[in-house]
């Protein structure tokens, strides 16, 4: 989750600062000359009240990444998510294989296909699908590992709407795709297909 790895970022950068503005505080002036320790003290000068101030923006920004994260889950908590039955998965699973089989002769109208597919699924399992962003955010709140990939492979779809994706692109699409699929599904690789079907279709979608 885009958020939850800057949090880690920032709690590190806050520990190193930390660290710095002692250390250049306590650095032992130089007696080489009078003018390179008043140089030096000069330099120490600017660059303390410079650490100080990053050091107050990167808390700032820690701040609010925790409240964009407690803002989520608080939405989320509150949206009626359910799973699904036997009978849905089968039928989801079912559908994103003729997807991901279309690939191979229309890679363009499968990328489209699969987005749909994506957002069908999610309307079963009762997220809101409006404006995209909200969709990811909602997503990042239970399945923080492919959020990332979802965000991917919308921005792919989005340039193949313009002609302007490569085969490769719709094709790390369609892998992005299928790997945030296969987590809303909730389904293990062994309910869904056995790992030489999985072998198989990753190869159709490499042609």
């Amino acid at each position: 989750m885009l958020l939850i790895r800057e949090h880690k970022a920032l709690a590190s950068t806050i520990a190193l600062l930390a660290f710095m503005v002692p250390a250049l505080a306590q650095r032992p002036a130089a007696t080489d000359s009078p003018d390179r320790t008043r140089v030096e003290a000069g330099a120490s000068e600017r660059v303390l009240p410079d650490v100080v101030v990053l050091m107050h923006d990167v808390e700032e920004n820690q701040r609010k990444a925790e409240a964009e994260l407690a803002e989520r889950e608080k939405r989320v908590r509150k949206l009626d998510i359910r799973g699904l039955t036997r009978d849905e998965q089968t039928r989801f699973a079912n559908n994103w294989k003729k997807t991901q089989g279309h690939f191979v002769d229309a890679p363009s109208p499968a990328v489209s296909e699969a987005d749909s597919l994506v957002k069908e699924l999610m309307l079963a399992r009762r997220y809101p699908v409006g404006e995209f962003e909200q969709r990811a955010a909602d997503i990042s709140v239970d399945h923080p590992d492919v959020v990332n990939n979802y965000r991917n492979a919308h921005e792919i779809a989005e340039r193949n709407k313009s002609g302007k994706a490569t085969t490769e692109d719709l094709r790390q699409a369609m892998v992005h795709y299928r790997s945030l699929f296969e987590e809303l599904l909730e389904t293990t690789a062994a309910e869904s297909s056995n790992q030489s079907e999985r072998t198989k279709a990753d190869k159709e979608v490499a042609k």
